[in-house]
């Protein structure tokens, strides 16, 4: 990827060891609003289970995964194959891709229904992202803090994400940092975050 405009017009929130850009308000609350209630009436969210040292357990949140024909996905020994493309995925996708100087031909989707459904810390680091792994972050809704922890001297970044905001991680981040979305006890709403890959087949 090259993100040298990034660089040039955004600050690099990781201090060491990649690259990552907080896009505030990407989508205005208006826009944001009308794809937040689309996605979530119309997409295929499901419930899924993975695999975690040998044990099957529900994920916490809601998901889908949406793309090109041939890019299918795995990952916690779960293969997943995409639908086809909606146009409001398609159209988000076509508005990223300027900022992010990348064509995506995938989409994951994770619908955090309140403030129980999380995500755990983990890296997206598998091989069929290719070496230095382009992820476009859209969050709609809820507001949530993503937390990133570095894996050899434990710096710990928390980034609020509100909504419409769009988050690029590239680089090498995803060799030297893991990134988590914790529980929260305070009273949440609905989230919705897709995150825009590009799988090599």
């Amino acid at each position: 990827m090259n993100t040298n405009h990034l660089q040039t017009s955004l600050t690099n929130l990781a201090p060491v060891e990649g690259e990552l850009y907080l896009i505030d308000k990407f989508y205005s609350p208006p826009h944001a609003d009308k794809l937040f209630n689309c996605l979530i009436n119309d997409l295929a969210w499901q419930e899924e289970e993975i695999c975690i040292y040998g044990r099957w357990v529900k994920v916490p949140r809601l998901m889908c995964w949406y793309g090109d024909e041939h890019a299918s996905y795995e990952y916690s020994h779960v293969v997943h194959q995409p639908l086809p493309w909606t146009d409001d995925l398609q159209n988000i996708q076509e508005d990223i891709q300027p900022f992010s100087a990348y064509r995506f031909n995938s989409v994951l989707g994770n619908l955090y229904r309140d403030g129980n459904d999380s995500m755990g810390s983990h890296a997206d680091d598998e091989p069929e992202l290719g070496q230095n792994p382009v992820i476009a972050s859209l969050s709609l809704g809820e507001s949530r803090n993503l937390k990133l922890k570095h894996q050899q001297h434990k710096t710990v970044l928390d980034v609020p994400l509100e909504h419409g905001d769009l988050l690029i991680m590239a680089g090498t981040l995803q060799h030297h940092w893991q990134h988590s979305l914790p529980k929260t006890k305070r009273l949440k709403q609905a989230r919705i975050n897709l995150t825009f890959r590009t799988v090599f087949y």
